[in-house]
């Protein structure tokens, strides 16, 4: 069985992650929840660990057991990474080498291979900004995968593109990321 690590950033679509882990769980994945702190003002980690079956990680300092690191741990078990929502905020840190919580602690020890894939969810300007611009052309240079936004009304009431794409498309995205990490 495949482990997909279920990045969930502190995005008003963060609601929408319960559905995605729900799903790959149906498509057959081990599904492990990472959340940085902001996203859990948005959804709780007992919604994402009873639909993905498994604890929901949220501390980098929580070690649950004396002989493992959990963050290394973690990501030794990763068949691919998916950050959905990812947040200007989470992107920056990515790009940046940060690691100053769980999630970018275990995107820093994902082996290279590992697929990665990133699903922005923002506010229209903040996607558009040079910034983010360049963070994700950075991510995309070491490897990551965006998954585009859409283009919508946002929660904040501006249109644009910005809204986490839609799940069926980052679903395909994943198959597809993990089908052609076998060949």
């Amino acid at each position: 069985m495949k482990t997909i690590l279920l990045g969930v950033s502190g995005s008003i679509s963060a609601y929408k992650s319960a559905d995605i882990a729900n799903q790959l769980v149906k498509l057959g994945y081990n599904v492990e929840v990472i959340m940085t702190q902001s996203s859990t003002e948005f959804i709780t980690p007992l919604t994402l660990q009873s639909l993905s079956k498994n604890y929901v990680h949220t501390d980098v300092m929580q070690e649950n057991f004396p002989d493992k690191i959990n963050h290394i741990e973690l990501a030794k078990k990763a068949d691919l990474f998916l950050v959905a929502p990812a947040t200007a905020n989470i992107i920056g840190k990515l790009a940046n080498g940060l690691a100053d919580d769980l999630l970018t602690t275990v995107a820093m020890a994902l082996k290279e291979e590992v697929p990665k894939l990133i699903a922005p969810a923002m506010n229209t300007y903040m996607y558009q900004n040079p910034v983010n611009q360049r963070n994700l052309n950075w991510l995309r240079e070491v490897g990551y995968k965006e998954i585009d936004p859409r283009e919508a009304l946002l929660a904040c009431g501006d249109f644009g593109k910005g809204a986490l794409a839609n799940i069926p498309d980052i679903l395909d995205e994943v198959t597809q990321a993990l089908h052609e990490s076998k060949e």
